[in-house]
């Protein structure tokens, strides 16, 4: 299980007539997070300072600096951590520790964003329903996730990364003894090995139909793209600071993309309906764990209905299962609950996947 994510989630819009007061007891705050006094606290308070607010430097130079020594910070741990791997597998355990989704997970953990002044509108809203998505997830995303994260969360902790490397006179070491904490749980090649990778995947995917894969990398003056093409066409493009993350985004998109157009519903099958006596207690745990030894991406649930008075509620609830040979498709049973239209939807992924010869 993946760590647990305290909601609800306090979210500040820090106005300039309120700012002296709020910005010390937020680097306060975040100073106790860290377990570090910072000795130049401005870095911090630019850390903390979002460019919409105009009336102090923003964290912009910190996180193009805070992207880069994070990088290297994890470059050195992954190469004394497994002297046996080669650099590919190296950067695979790089990529998913200092991915967007990692970041913003751990942004959300430490519910970091509520100590950042800022005049955006709608942030608070976005980063509130990304908390609450989080919230659900059973285990720790690196890439992907049923909602892209506000690249604002990630920034967040990049530029709060940056503001601790400079204060520490640029020292890797120190860094990452500091700042390890705050990344808890690591990603490890173990964790990678149980979760199919994107690239892996779209490989995968492309070679059961036939269709071959080409990834090719170009570089601007401050981001790495990686653009996807599938018998010399183009499908899908991903950027990034990092070209390894920029090929992992890439190859999502794809593999929506391509998944997309080739899916298969099981609702065909003339699966329709089980019994409510019949329906399989714990579903949703049992069908992630199928997916777990299959090496299938996690299901993915999401609501087909939402009707009725409030205490009158009726949910419908589908789940899909992106594979090589397409993603799999279901809809469940009418309920009065979220969780038991999931749990029905899970219960009739089950059967069809037995019935189908999946299992």
């Amino acid at each position: 299980m993946g760590a647990s994510m305290d909601l609800p989630i306090s979210y500040n819009h820090v106005t300039p007539t309120s700012s002296p007061f709020k910005i010390e007891a937020s680097m306060a705050a975040v100073e106790r997070i860290l377990n570090y006094s910072f000795r130049n606290r401005r870095l911090l308070e630019e850390a903390l300072t979002h460019s919409s607010y105009s009336d102090s430097t923003s964290y912009q130079r910190l996180e193009f600096v805070g992207d880069a020594a994070l990088g290297l910070a994890l470059t050195n741990h992954v190469f004394l951590a497994y002297p046996k791997l080669d650099p590919g597998q190296l950067s695979l355990i790089r990529a998913a520790n200092i991915s967007t989704e990692k970041l913003a997970r751990v942004a959300i953990k430490h519910s970091l964003f509520q100590f950042v002044r800022h005049n955006a509108i709608g942030l608070e809203h976005k980063v509130r329903e990304f908390a609450e998505v989080v919230s659900q997830e059973d285990d720790p995303v690196s890439y992907g996730g049923s909602m892209k994260a506000p690249k604002i969360l990630a920034d967040i902790v990049e530029s709060i990364a940056a503001a601790v490397y400079v204060d520490i006179d640029f020292n890797l070491t120190k860094l990452w003894v500091i700042f390890r904490g705050l990344l808890e749980p690591i990603v490890t090649l173990e964790h990678l090995q149980q979760q199919p990778q994107p690239v892996t995947l779209l490989f995968e995917f492309c070679q059961k139909q036939g269709k071959h894969v080409d990834i090719k990398h170009w570089k601007t003056e401050l981001k790495n793209i990686a653009s996807v093409y599938v018998d010399g066409e183009f499908v899908a493009s991903g950027s990034s600071e990092q070209k390894e993350i920029a090929k992992l985004n890439a190859a999502r998109g794809a593999l929506h993309k391509l998944s997309e157009s080739m899916p298969v519903d099981l609702n065909a099958f003339g699966i329709n309906g089980i019994d409510g006596s019949s329906e399989i207690e714990g579903a949703k745990q049992k069908l992630h764990e199928l997916c777990g030894k299959k090496k299938w991406p996690k299901p993915i649930y999401e609501l087909e209905k939402d009707e009725g008075r409030p205490h009158e509620k009726k949910f419908v609830s589908s789940v899909k299962i992106p594979t090589v040979d397409g993603t799999l498709y279901i809809t469940g049973d009418e309920k009065s609950r979220v969780k038991e239209a999931e749990n029905s939807a899970a219960s009739f992924m089950i059967r069809a996947l037995q019935e189908n010869g999946y299992l």
